[in-house]
């Protein structure tokens, strides 16, 4: 997700800008929406929560209850409960750590210096997570109403009150989380292998271009063996899209509307692995590329070259197709995919041929003829088990349906 450095909410940009940012907001389900949709959850649940803190509970620090509901506000509604377990029992452990201390010790330099280095050292166990640090932040909130208390019983109302405060806020938090425009993440989960999936067919697309016109330079081959790297981040972002999109249906009541969709989370994953095992041979090709060329367009490479380039271009067909996952594949898409696929493998054993025509040494480790064409066969492989793989899903998620 994009901080406050984001340019296109950023202070200083022109009202224009702000104007697009929010029509974009307007018109579709991505970021701009999803930060509106936070931004606004946030102030409900915070306001409803000082309400009831305030007004009702007449408490003494209300604070606690719209802070600890804004934290709730998390990406998915598992999140949002699992966080606020975590976050309850580190608020427990800080005010029980520092009740035990102050009234062993009393309001003292010595009671707070250990209750710091436990609460610092409770915050350290990994059961609580990104919660860890509430520990030590409710021991020194509670610590310092302690100090400002006078009487036993006071103070442990006092105490007590942080406790409920806590809850209240957590289950305002919880609650708007799960009533007001539920998150549901399966859009993250299309945009993420989209992009990979554009990314990729971009990258196809330059070497097909760089090959047939001869550019095979070291520093255009060096910047596709650098994209072909990013590419495996993109496609790590997307199985992290994936895994949040599946996790977003739990507890969420939007899930009995959408029942087919969520079928497709298993295609999501197959094609997510696909894209992965698709970019290391992508990764392979582009680093012979780099390490071998030479500048003449007449020489037995160049033809194998000019010959890979048609076939890598069926291969950019296919990545072009296999990532349009932005409704349910009919089967047309499914028959137009293996066809493209079937190309591509048709392609490859023509560069196969043209090599053996041309007795190529494909044994000639100081060539790269075995290893491209060897890649090449693994790419094809590779879609073809994405085809019956996605084929398989589908089918299982036609019958569920």
């Amino acid at each position: 997700m994009k901080g406050s450095g984001d340019p296109a909410v950023s202070p200083g940009n022109k009202p224009g800008q702000v104007g697009l940012w929010f029509g974009r907001a307007r018109r579709s389900d991505g970021y701009e929406r999803q930060v509106v949709l936070v931004v606004v959850k946030s102030a409900l649940a915070a306001s409803i929560s000082w309400a009831v803190a305030h007004d009702l509970m007449a408490a003494g620090a209300p604070a606690f209850a719209p802070f600890s509901a804004v934290l709730m506000m998390q990406v998915t509604i598992y999140q949002s409960m699992v966080q606020s377990l975590r976050y309850v029992v580190a608020v427990v452990a800080g005010v029980v750590l520092q009740a035990l201390l102050a009234f062993a010790l009393g309001p003292n330099l010595l009671a707070f210096s250990l209750m710091a280095l436990v609460a610092l050292a409770l915050a350290r166990w990994p059961k609580l997570g990104l919660q860890g640090n509430q520990v030590s932040t409710a021991a020194f909130f509670a610590f310092s109403l302690y100090v400002m208390a006078t009487g036993t019983t006071t103070r442990f109302e006092q105490l007590g009150q942080i406790l409920l405060l806590v809850l209240t806020g957590c289950a305002v938090g919880v609650a708007v989380n799960m009533l007001v425009f539920p998150p549901m993440r399966y859009r993250s989960a299309e945009h993420g292998i989209q992009a990979a999936g554009q990314s990729m067919t971009d990258l196809f697309d330059d070497i097909v271009s760089g090959v047939r016109q001869g550019d095979m330079g070291a520093e255009r081959t060096g910047k596709w063996r650098h994209r072909a790297g990013e590419l495996e981040k993109t496609v790590a972002q997307a199985r992290a899209s994936v895994a949040t999109a599946h996790e977003s249906i739990y507890y969420n009541p939007r899930r009995l509307a959408r029942r087919r969709r969520h079928s497709g989370f298993s295609t999501y994953s197959a094609l997510v692995e696909a894209l992965d095992r698709i970019t290391r041979q992508l990764v392979s090709i582009t680093r012979s590329l780099d390490l071998w060329y030479e500048e003449t367009t007449t020489s037995p490479y160049a033809e194998f070259l000019r010959d890979y380039a048609d076939f890598l271009a069926a291969v950019a067909q296919v990545t072009n197709v296999l990532c349009d996952v932005g409704a349910d594949r009919s089967p047309e898409e499914s028959r137009d995919l293996r066809d493209r696929v079937g190309a591509a493998e048709e392609r490859r054993a023509q560069l196969a041929e043209a090599a053996d025509r041309r007795e190529l040494p494909r044994g000639d480790h100081s060539r790269p003829y075995g290893v491209l064409l060897v890649e090449a066969t693994r790419l094809t492989e590779e879609f073809q088990y994405a085809c019956e793989v996605l084929g398989r899903h589908e089918d299982e998620g036609g019958r569920a349906g």
